[in-house]
């Protein structure tokens, strides 16, 4: 019986929040082997480490059978500030702190989703997107920008879920049931009831510790959900992440689409990439009769679009249209977005399909290009 076959089935073993091989990051610590039973001693970043059954049950997978081995014990230690700054310079690939995705090479996304003011469905139309697209295989994070509203841990089901530290400057987003994993103020608050009361001049910083502290591993998009308005937070995204993109969610009501607009010329004026504009809560079909009711009025969408397009002199798409759903309510208030019978899944669907469309191609890449 081999030791080495032993490691080797363990250099399969995932960290299922570092999304490396266990080898690879150095938690291996000791493999022994005594008659047909395999001692196994495991490094954890922290002691309170949330994923400790998971991985117990992960190794104890991967090594019965092989070798011959028919148990296996395992123990458990902690990482010393050594073994863990080794663990940060592994995951951040050599780099120093940084925001990974403002780096040229990066090739994650960054859609920030906006409004001009509250009550517009943003958070909510955030959440089901980043659902979409994990439903379509790609990896997804958000987050949760909207410092003093945050919501979307409630969205997406994970009231009480907290980040995990490496130590006090680098931590992990917790995942949801889908795999997103999500970032949000809320999870740093001793209670959930606690407001935040943040200066101007404090939101910047936090905008750039929660990008750059969190370990995000490989994304294919990161949402931000900005707060209503064209404040502090969303003038720090375009500074911290000049190639990160917007997507405006307004309602139909043509009275929004002055408002809306500020959130598209803020973006400009910090030359951002407008993507497109989405309306929520949009005609829907009466449940009783089947025809079609404006609950919010015609218009507020089309009419932001023109007056974006005015304003870049480009083309600004009408991304689409949700209609107004009380399912998609109550999904958001159970935890449990993107209802499969919904009528404004498919629509949200469609939006999705379309981002990921635009992030095959090059439209509004920075190429890491230099001269000769």
């Amino acid at each position: 019986m081999s030791v080495a076959a032993i490691t080797e089935a363990l250099s399969k073993v995932i960290d299922p929040e570092l999304r490396r091989p266990l080898t690879e990051l150095g938690m291996v610590k000791a493999v022994k082997i005594v008659g047909e039973r395999a001692e196994i001693a495991i490094y954890l970043t922290i002691s309170g480490c949330p994923m400790k059954d998971r991985l117990h049950e992960d190794i104890s997978k991967a090594v019965i059978g092989v070798a011959n081995i028919k148990s296996v014990q395992i123990e458990f230690d902690v990482m010393n500030d050594e073994q863990r700054n080794e663990i940060k310079r592994i995951i951040r690939g050599g780099n120093e702190k940084s925001i990974p995705f403002a780096r040229p090479d990066s090739l994650t996304r960054v859609f920030a989703i906006a409004s001009g003011k509250g009550g517009v469905g943003k958070s909510s139309v955030t959440a089901n997107l980043a659902v979409a697209l994990a439903a379509r295989g790609q990896r997804v994070g958000i987050l949760d920008a909207d410092v003093y509203g945050h919501s979307i841990p409630r969205i997406l089901g994970m009231l009480g879920a907290r980040p995990t530290a490496i130590d006090n400057t680098t931590f992990i987003p917790p995942e949801d049931v889908r795999g997103i994993r999500v970032a949000s103020m809320e999870m740093f608050k001793p209670q959930r009831e606690d407001p935040v009361a943040y200066r101007g001049p404090i939101l910047h910083k936090v905008l750039e510790q929660l990008l750059a502290d969190a370990f995000w591993g490989e994304l294919d998009f990161l949402l931000l959900d900005l707060p209503p308005g064209t404040g502090d937070i969303a003038i720090s995204l375009g500074q911290l992440i000049p190639s990160s993109e917007l997507i405006v969610v307004t309602t139909p009501q043509v009275a929004a689409a002055e408002v809306a607009e500020r959130a598209g010329r803020l973006a400009h004026q910090l030359k951002q990439q407008l993507v497109g504009v989405i309306e929520n809560m949009s005609a829907f079909p009466c449940p009783h009769c089947g025809e079609s009711i404006s609950l919010f009025g015609s218009g507020g969408a089309a009419e932001t679009v023109r007056r974006l397009e005015q304003l870049t002199g480009g083309s600004v798409p009408l991304l689409g249209k949700i209609p107004f759903d009380p399912a998609l309510r109550e999904g958001g208030d159970a935890g449990t977005p993107l209802a499969e019978t919904s009528p404004s899944t498919q629509a949200i669907r469609d939006i999705a399909d379309q981002m990921i469309k635009r992030s095959t191609s090059l439209a509004g890449r920075r190429l890491p290009l230099s001269a000769r």
